[in-house]
């Protein structure tokens, strides 16, 4: 009898929903998706390029800009081949094992997103607070070290949970609601006691994403303070300006991250279209708006990306 379970346990394949009652027009629904990858991939790829080109841009701000970008390339590959497999193909079953393995690339390039945005605004009130110091502190080696750290604690944090979803058996309806895996999602699939999941989940939750929040919002109240102090009207106003890219990064994940978050939990039956709506902004706008927004507010990254295209 236990073989016997163990075999349903190992076929059991997840179906991923696209967006529920469009299914006839699945087609062209996948050309905006496909657009946002593409322009996704493309921006990320080339403030990457640039940044790595051109020596004038090895500066703290644009070395956190580049870990940003790599960050959203790996979130946007993460959900590409099952979200556009859906819209093109029709093809919603996705393996145990390959639904595990994406919600575990998904949770870590999230939290290492968050961490990444804290990084900057650590950055932006180093730069405001004490310019004079602000290439001394912040010092490649020293930003290597602190990008290293955080990807070492998401990748820790988010390695046990395909192992403890892997512990169940599925027996109730193995239906998703989004066109990717979500950990908070596939536990609740479970006929199992799944209390144990749900406290590990918030847990890690809080400590990366609620406390990078936390952190994020003590930054920018002593950047606010330190902007206050400033005499002139003209130099506090220029110090704001240059956080603008940053808060609209912040804005875009965050908002949509807390949204889904409580959705999750939370939510019932009648806010299901919002959660859907908000689970693909939170993990596709980010890495399509925040290359234009950076590209757009920083005067010479503009410059490099219009140069490289008239050539």
């Amino acid at each position: 009898m236990s073989s016997v379970n163990d075999t349903k346990f190992n076929s059991v394949v997840f179906l991923l929903t696209g967006i529920p009652g469009q299914e006839y027009v699945r087609f062209w629904i996948s050309i905006p998706f496909c657009l946002i990858y593409v322009i996704s991939i493309v921006g990320n790829s080339i403030i990457l390029f640039i940044i790595k080109t051109d020596p004038t841009l090895h500066e703290p701000m644009y070395i956190f800009l580049s870990m940003l970008a790599i960050t959203d390339l790996g979130l946007s590959i993460s959900t590409i081949p099952t979200t556009l497999g859906i819209f093109l193909f029709n093809s919603r079953e996705i393996s145990l094992d390959a639904c595990f393995a994406q919600l575990f690339f998904i949770h870590s390039f999230s939290y290492i997103e968050s961490s990444v945005l804290l990084l900057m605004a650590i950055d932006r009130f180093i730069a405001i607070s004490n310019p004079l110091r602000y290439a001394s502190t912040l010092t490649p080696p020293r930003i290597a070290r602190m990008g290293l750290f955080f990807v070492l604690r998401s990748v820790a944090l988010n390695i046990p949970l395909p192992f403890l979803l892997k512990r169940f058996r599925y027996c109730r309806a193995n239906v998703l609601s989004h066109s990717y895996c979500l950990h908070q999602e596939v536990m609740k699939l479970a006929c199992s006691d799944i209390t144990v999941n749900s406290i590990y989940g918030l847990s890690i939750k809080l400590l990366t994403v609620g406390l990078d929040s936390l952190l994020i919002f003590l930054s920018y109240v002593m950047i606010l303070k330190t902007v206050l102090n400033v005499a002139s009207r003209a130099e506090c106003l220029r110090a704001l300006n240059t956080c603008v890219s940053h808060l609209c990064a912040v804005l875009l994940f965050y908002t949509a991250g807390i949204g889904l978050s409580v959705i999750h939990r939370f939510g019932n039956s009648s806010s299901h279209s919002f959660e859907i709506l908000l689970a693909y902004v939170y993990l596709l706008v980010p890495p399509l708006m925040n290359p234009i927004v950076y590209s757009v507010k920083s005067k010479h990254l503009c410059a490099r990306v219009i140069k490289m295209f008239i050539k």
